[in-house]
């Protein structure tokens, strides 16, 4: 269990950090011409193929594993409390993680015969990486329905249970609320998620890392014994 703790805690700043690259990348380095023709469009993805489909594997497939083993984690520390929340929220935590890698995996293997389609025409594989796109979106890219009711049942069960510092637990919901709310169409709460997300995967994962740092020093036999 403590094992199990450190590595989920691990796993939680990670999250963090990847959540931070994928940010930095779009915001910095991604020139993606929207209004620009099907063939400018689909040039642009072809030339930056191999970048888009690291940063993509990055942000779903490797976040939805380290996603995992905080799920888990996240499980383990707050089944002693023996709340409905937490196994509710552990069954959307676990749906949370097949839609992520799902939608990286359609990612990269979409692009790849989106751009295979431009030999025959550029409008044909303009229209075909759109679809993906609206697919990516759907799943895990632009509706945040079940990583919001994942985080907002688990934060709302570790309050009552008095398992976190009240300031995560208050900070969760206000993510789970946020990611409920991405179920309307609007960029700014898809950015609001994310943004609250990275502080709550930080502050998560520095106090399950302290909390098991803490038991391990407890469980210590002593050096008179």
């Amino acid at each position: 269990m403590n094992k199990l703790q450190k590595f989920a805690g691990a796993s939680a700043i990670i999250e963090a950090l990847i959540y931070i690259v994928a940010f930095v990348y779009f915001g910095t380095f991604w020139a993606y011409p929207s209004e620009g023709s099907a063939s400018e469009k689909m040039i642009y993805l072809a030339e930056n193929q191999h970048a888009f489909s690291m940063i993509y594997f990055l942000m779903y497939v490797v976040f939805g594993v380290f996603l995992s083993v905080l799920v888990v984690g996240l499980n383990e520390a707050l089944k002693s409390a023996n709340n409905p929340l937490v196994k509710v929220g552990s069954v959307f935590g676990f749906v949370w993680i097949v839609l992520v890698i799902a939608s990286g995996m359609l990612a990269n293997i979409g692009l790849s015969h989106a751009i295979d389609l431009m030999d025959i025409s550029a409008e044909k594989a303009s229209d075909m990486w759109r679809i993906i796109s609206v697919l990516i979106e759907s799943l895990g890219g632009g509706n945040e329905l079940v990583g919001g009711l994942w985080v907002l049942l688990i934060s709302l069960a570790a309050l009552k249970a008095a398992r976190f510092p009240r300031g995560l637990n208050y900070l969760g919901i206000t993510v789970g609320i946020a990611g409920v709310a991405t179920i309307y169409p609007a960029e700014i709460l898809t950015e609001i998620f994310g943004i609250t997300q990275i502080l709550w995967f930080i502050w998560l994962g520095i106090t399950m890392l302290g909390q098991s740092s803490a038991t391990t020093k407890s469980i210590q036999p002593s050096a008179n014994f």
